[in-house]
């Protein structure tokens, strides 16, 4: 009987674990009936949410971190069909923002974040080009960009070694306490 409680409390914790992460996310941009892309510096929103009232769809809009309200945005009339509607900006400077669209009966069809990085540089010429950065790649957890040396290498490996032994260790003796 212990067992079978135990065993239903693990079950119940998993399917707890399982679907936390998607509570904690809220209603997703799909769930929420948007899609938001970018190419270059044009940001394009599409939806199928809203329906046409007084000859409008609703609008959307582009708001900078520092805007907090819908009215805030740059503000674009959506236009389309009753299967999807779209609005799009261009000439969008490089950063992070969150398109928001209200539909015409006023409520919000949904909003997601996008980050829009700098536009395409034309390609340059021999006599244009600039050396390469000095500081070389700066991406990732860093090990690519800096070349250890073989002791630090060596240390390194030796703690990761002396780790699994210990953790060897501590979980034999935790199982059969009687024993070193």
């Amino acid at each position: 009987m212990d067992k079978t409680r135990h065993l239903l409390r693990a079950g119940l914790t998993l399917a707890a674990a399982a679907t936390l992460p998607a509570a904690l996310a809220g209603p997703s941009a799909a769930a929420s009936g948007i899609s938001v892309s970018t190419t270059g510096t044009t940001v394009s929103v599409v939806t199928s949410a809203c329906s046409q009232i007084n000859g409008s769809w609703g609008n959307a809009a582009l708001l900078t971190s520092s805007q907090a309200s819908f009215s805030q945005g740059r503000q674009v009339a959506l236009a389309g069909t009753t299967i999807s509607q779209s609005a799009a900006w261009s000439g969008v400077s490089p950063g992070t923002y969150t398109v928001v669209v209200v539909c015409s009966s006023g409520s919000t069809a949904g909003s997601q974040s996008v980050i829009v990085s700098s536009a395409a540089r034309p390609p340059t010429t021999a006599s244009t080009a600039t050396a390469a950065p000095s500081r070389g790649v700066a991406g990732g957890l860093g090990g690519a960009s800096r070349d250890y040396g073989p002791l630090t290498l060596g240390v390194g490996g030796a703690l990761v070694g002396g780790g699994v032994v210990a953790t060897a260790w501590f979980l034999r003796r935790r199982s059969k306490p009687y024993r070193l």
